[in-house]
């Protein structure tokens, strides 16, 4: 059975907490303040789309591709973004709360995240050669056999990375956050 082919729709102010939006193949698509709260969006593909305004929290999302797809001023809480389809995976996040979201194993490369609240979010096993995390929290995340070569943090906080269990050669840090990469030494910086 084919999916539907929807292509430059704007989806405004709908709710799909009780109706999931149609399984389909969606390309160059805008969803505006909708509410896919504890929705089903399996097995959709979402191609150059931007999500803003909406509410994703605790969506099904398993086996959905994301290519080249915008959230901005959203909430992901607890999404499990490792149970996508990881061909071509590539979103950007800006102003988003993703806390309790999973990037577990991920190949997110260059991936941007822009004043985002990443709270205790599974960034395990992840590759995020030349992330940027800008301005973001990302207090309880947790970072472990992760790549983060050239990884910029410069402007985040309250992260807590250990430099013997993740790689992180050439990665950027400011004088201000450096602490931690320091808090797994318990010590003290005054």
């Amino acid at each position: 059975m084919n999916k539907p082919f929807i292509e430059d729709e704007h989806f405004k102010g709908e709710n799909y907490t009780q109706n999931r939006l149609a399984k389909g193949e969606y390309e160059h698509c805008t969803f505006t303040n909708c509410n896919f709260s504890n929705g089903n969006l399996t097995n959709s593909s979402f191609l150059e789309c931007e999500f803003i305004d909406c509410n994703l929290s605790n969506s099904n999302i398993t086996a959905s591709s994301f290519n080249e797809v915008l959230f901005k001023d959203c909430k992901l809480l607890g999404l499990r973004f490792d149970q996508c389809n990881d061909f071509l995976l590539s979103f950007t996040f800006e102003d988003c709360a993703l806390n309790l979201a999973s990037f577990y194993q991920l190949k997110l490369k260059k991936i941007w995240f822009k004043k985002c609240i990443l709270e205790e979010v599974d960034f395990v096993e992840a590759d995020l050669t030349e992330a940027l995390f800008d301005d973001c929290n990302l207090k309880h995340a947790i970072f472990e056999n992760t790549l983060l070569e050239k990884a910029d943090f410069r402007t985040s906080h309250s992260f807590s990375i250990d430099p013997e269990n993740n790689r992180i050669k050439k990665a950027k840090f400011s004088k201000e956050n450096i602490v931690g990469l320091l808090e797994t030494y318990d010590i003290m910086i005054n």
